[in-house]
């Protein structure tokens, strides 16, 4: 296979990321970019971008952002993910590179920026050695003493807290156990129930994972947040039309399940006697 062939059809995994953040971030005023250009003619780059919409970030930013971001200061978080990449000289110089031409380019105090590096895999020791990270009281949020590398923080997926809000990156861990803590707590957000596309986002990922595991590390494969979504629908589709009668009503409030229902319909099943006790008990709490 040529090696441009290769790239073509290597998954985008910053997208995926960056879709999974806008469905869950768009609903309190934090806009996600992908693909932000940081200079002119800009080098290939998994970066996205956190531009918060408010004065400063709100309880219900902070309570989905992850460790690291939800304590920094600045308006634009500029974000380089490396999810199949491990954290080395290259991607720290990358960083670097982007932090300064865009800081430039938008015309920012150092202030209101703030880049960081997503590693999905953990770092050698010796990498953060040689590099001046180090482990800061924050689980998982490493930064370096070193002048040249302190303006770039550094957030190892798999060694972030097993927080809510650290659920949205945590999901793109390396690790298994890392990934489903962090599932559990995305199920529990109010998006899983009201916006299929979040959903079917994340029923996706787990089937595209499910494939790079049995396949081996060296498949090459370009999935698009649009064709990731799909694939979670007909997963979950398949899964849905598995489940009984019961086991699908639990799944909706009662009066979610009414919903279309004529009177007569709501009613069937009921004995006389029940019926004639709930307006006698309507009829009190009218009067009330």
């Amino acid at each position: 296979m040529k090696p441009d062939t290769v790239k073509k059809q290597k998954t985008s995994w910053h997208r995926l990321l960056a879709k999974l953040l806008e469905l869950v971030l768009s609903q309190v005023k934090i806009e996600v970019l992908p693909d932000v250009s940081v200079m002119t003619d800009p080098p290939e780059a998994d970066i996205l971008l956190l531009r918060r919409l408010t004065a400063r970030w709100t309880a219900a930013q902070r309570a989905l952002l992850p460790d690291g971001i939800r304590d920094s200061k600045a308006s634009h978080i500029l974000i380089e993910f490396k999810y199949t990449q491990s954290f080395n000289e290259d991607a720290l110089a990358q960083a670097i590179g982007y932090d300064f031409f865009y800081k430039q380019a938008k015309q920012l105090s150092p202030v209101e920026m703030q880049t960081v590096i997503l590693s999905a895999k953990t770092p050698r020791a010796d990498t953060l050695e040689r590099l001046g990270f180090k482990k800061t009281k924050v689980a998982g949020v490493y930064r370096s003493k070193i002048p040249v590398f302190e303006r770039i923080l550094l957030l190892v997926l798999n060694d972030l807290s097993n927080e809510p809000h650290n659920a949205g990156v945590k999901y793109f861990s390396s690790r298994q156990k890392a990934k489903q803590q962090a599932l559990q707590h995305l199920k529990k957000l109010d998006l899983m129930s009201l916006n299929n596309e979040f959903k079917s986002l994340i029923c996706g990922l787990r089937k595209i994972w499910a494939i790079f595991i049995k396949g081996g590390t060296k498949m090459r494969m370009e999935y698009t947040p649009e064709e990731v979504m799909e694939f979670g629908k007909e997963f979950g589709d398949v899964w849905l039309a598995g489940l009984t009668p019961s086991e699908l009503l639990k799944k909706f409030t009662p009066s979610e399940r009414m919903v279309g229902l004529k009177p007569s319909e709501r009613l069937a099943g009921l004995k006389s006697s029940e019926i004639e006790d709930y307006l006698k008990q309507l009829k009190k709490r009218e009067h009330a």
